[in-house]
């Protein structure tokens, strides 16, 4: 608080003006000085705020519309229970006679417009200031005792409210975390105590409660979190405690259990009871959620410990596919360090240099040519060796790391095109294929790195491709079209990874301006020799070549998928049947001798 503040118990000022402007200004300027400000636009609307709760000052305009602020001042004046505010008069009308008539109707003082903000705040200070004087000089020690009991009484129904507040969700009315944590308390307690006394926690977390958010807007999402604690209340004995402990996440406490079975048979009637819509003031939503189940025993330390299982046991559910529960082992627990220390290891990994570019050669089918490489990230790890992507791209997507480390993937990719090229160890067709994540995809300034890379590296940008997963794209799609078309216009050529595994993105597809769909693995590797196994690698196939698009199938292990993707006329591929992902020398090595060409039919 600055010094121009009052230094009083805040006043709760009223003004009373038909301009806009005015009541702006005014209402910003006592704010600052740390006035509870409320306005009025008209008298009648000023006698109303006044009835319904009094102010302890009111700066009143005189001419305004229907009733004039003469006629508000004799309202409020002839009311015993309002006749005590001090009225300070702002007008235009600087005329002799209208200030006699202002003091006449009860003001206490008159400014005229245009005012200085200076001038009406040292006003507002002396009424206040007397106004405050005036109650003293009135209160008799004969009322004294009165009014301690009253403040007893206030102050302890403000500690009541407070308490309740302390430990109560204020949307949900739900207990909190706080409270929570003392009720775990005492059944570790009693655990401790007591053998037989078993006590279970659920950590319920929401799935996909975002979109909610961010489709509906808040208050439909608070909405829904209210509906949703209604009815989880009623699937719980009296004795049970559900608890909020802030955003989509909930924790229920069954306090005294006989066996696991409940446990899972409670878990099973959320998830049922969840199955249904909730009937909204404006939408009908469907919202499941993954449940966490931590069983209370007494070698747990504390209540926190608790909490860290459940949450553990959560993630796991979401993992093994949301809408489902999961019951903690201490598996997870070892796991979640792991993962603790592995993100604090890719922070300095990255800082350090750790990550090596692994190059993997996409093929022409019918010749064997290697045509590009997809450059795949690697973490050489100086103690646990060489780290799959599969273990640390999630962590770095979950942290925020992924755009540092996405940007770096695609300057040295295009570096080691660049030296390549000068060596003329490649041709100027040749390419490199890198992924964005995305995230990446959200960065308002991904246009201008990518032309910065190919400006520092000097490649051709029609010899970089860059790649974007389906859910990507369809995360949002218009957003994403302009990026594309941008990169479109650099020359820059575009493929879907993973095509046919995230969202149904057909309707969408024409609009992309892509240059490749590349068949997931996950197809490819149900290929066997009779036509019925081929799933929908001929359809993707299909879908390309009406949209004018090259194909790349992925993860080509056996010359049985060979033969069936060149018999439907798939151009392009990778896979291990002719190389696994290598560091830059292997692969131009593999470049240069060409070692599968005995593989092609």
């Amino acid at each position: 608080m600055n010094q121009s503040t009052p230094n009083f118990i805040k006043a709760d000022i009223l003004i009373v003006d038909d301009t806009p402007m005015n009541l702006r200004l005014l209402s910003t300027m006592l704010s600052d000085q740390g006035y509870e400000v409320r306005q009025a636009i008209n008298g009648k609307m000023a006698l109303t705020a006044v009835q319904t709760c009094p102010p302890s000052l009111i700066l009143l305009d005189i001419m305004m519309p229907d009733i004039d602020g003469y006629q508000v001042c004799y309202f409020l004046k002839n009311d015993p229970k309002t006749a005590e505010i001090p009225i300070i008069f702002l007008s235009a009308l600087d005329d002799v006679l209208d200030k006699v008539k202002a003091f006449k109707a009860g003001g206490v003082d008159y400014i005229t417009k245009p005012f200085e903000f200076e001038e009406i705040l040292a006003r507002v200070k002396n009424q206040l200031a007397l106004k405050d004087a005036k109650l003293k000089l009135s209160t008799l020690n004969a009322q004294l005792e009165k009014r301690v009991e009253q403040r007893k009484k206030q102050l302890e129904v403000a500690n009541a409210k407070l308490l309740e507040m302390a430990l109560h969700d204020p949307l949900t009315g739900l207990p909190n975390r706080r409270f929570l944590m003392e009720q775990l308390e005492q059944s570790l307690n009693r655990a401790k105590q007591d053998s037989q006394a078993q006590f279970a926690v659920l950590f319920l977390d929401c799935d996909r409660f975002k979109v909610v958010n961010d489709s509906l807007g808040h208050l439909v999402g608070d909405e829904l979190l209210i509906a949703l604690s209604r009815r989880l209340e009623t699937l719980l004995n009296p004795d049970d405690i559900l608890a909020r402990l802030g955003g989509d996440e909930f924790i229920i406490l069954l306090q005294s259990i006989h066996h696991s079975q409940q446990v899972t048979q409670i878990a099973n009637s959320i998830l049922e009871a969840l199955s249904h819509p909730f009937q909204l003031e404006e939408h009908e939503v469907f919202i499941n959620t993954s449940i966490g189940i931590a069983l209370g025993h007494p070698n747990y330390e504390n209540p926190e410990h608790l909490l860290r299982d459940a949450d553990n046991a959560v993630y796991k559910a979401k993992a093994l596919g949301r809408g489902r529960y999961h019951i903690f082992d201490s598996t997870l627990h070892v796991a979640a360090i792991n993962t603790l220390e592995l993100e604090t290891e890719l922070h300095k990994a990255i800082k350090e240099q750790e990550l090596v570019v692994y190059y993997q050669p996409i093929v022409v089918l019918n010749t064997g040519k290697i045509v590009g490489f997809e450059a795949l990230v690697r973490w050489q790890h100086p103690t646990r060796g060489l780290i799959s992507p599969h273990s640390f791209i999630p962590i770095a997507e979950e942290i925020g790391l992924i755009i540092p480390l996405g940007k770096w993937v695609l300057h040295q990719s295009c570096q080691q095109l660049q030296t390549w090229q000068k060596q003329n160890l490649v041709d100027d067709s040749f390419f490199i294929s890198v992924n964005l994540s995305a995230r990446q995809l959200t960065q308002l300034d991904l246009n201008e790195q990518v032309d910065k890379i190919l400006h520092d590296t000097q490649i051709n940008p029609e010899c970089l491709k860059l790649e974007i997963t389906e859910s990507s794209l369809m995360e949002n799609p218009q957003i994403a079209i302009d990026i594309l078309q941008k990169f479109k216009q650099r020359g820059i050529q575009l493929g879907i990874d993973d095509f046919g595994t995230g969202y149904s993105s057909l309707s969408y597809l024409h609009y992309f301006p892509l240059d490749t769909l590349k068949i997931d693995q996950s197809f490819v590797k149900q290929i066997n020799e009779t036509s019925k196994k081929l799933g929908l690698v001929p359809i993707i196939i299909n879908i390309a070549q009406i949209l004018e698009m090259n194909v790349i199938a992925e993860g080509i292990e056996t010359q049985t998928q060979l033969r069936q993707l060149l018999s439907l006329n798939c151009k392009l591929g990778q896979g291990y049947l002719f190389s696994c992902p290598v560091n830059a020398e292997e692969a131009i090595h593999l470049v240069s001798s060409n070692e599968w060409q005995n593989l092609i039919p």
